[in-house]
């Protein structure tokens, strides 16, 4: 599994925890060992830009999802394929306002957003409200597993 982390946003982010709540995740999802993923940690000028030539609207989002081989999750007896998940671009400013409004880190938003930004790699949608109810839950779930493997490494 190739994981690549590239920050280009000029805030300093602990980038060895996005790695590991990768390989966590992706273990969950039981998505094959040789999948490939990017994240990219961008400013607000970049933001904006993709934001606009991808999604038609203005200003500077928190996550947007590249998904490149359509792959979706797998099981414990029939793992995701090997492929080229595809790529999912933060912006540590947007998300050190939004993890003020929510009285939490901005790396606790970090981690909620590439959580977020994986699922949609994997098809998951929140476009209608049941769609929404399972990417959530999964998303929460997901989270709090890490959480604790965290706090079992001595971590935060």
């Amino acid at each position: 599994m190739t994981i690549e982390i590239n920050n280009e946003s000029g805030i300093p982010v602990d980038e060895t925890v996005l790695l590991r709540l990768m390989e966590h995740n992706l273990a969950e999802l039981h998505v094959s060992p040789d999948a490939d993923v990017a994240i990219m940690l961008v400013d607000e000028g970049a933001m904006e830009a993709l934001h606009v030539q991808w999604m038609d609207e203005p200003g500077p989002t928190d996550v947007l999802s590249f998904p490149m081989d359509e792959l979706r999750p797998g099981t414990e007896d029939m793992p995701t394929p090997a492929g080229l998940l595809g790529d999912i671009v933060l912006c540590p400013q947007v998300a050190e306002t939004q993890a003020t409004a929510a009285k939490h880190s901005t790396m606790d938003e970090l981690v909620l957003l590439t959580t977020h930004g994986l699922l949609h790699l994997l098809g998951f949608d929140h476009a209608e409200p049941e769609d929404e109810r399972e990417m959530f839950g999964l998303q929460k779930d997901l989270i709090v597993g890490f959480q604790v493997t965290e706090r079992r490494r001595g971590r935060t």
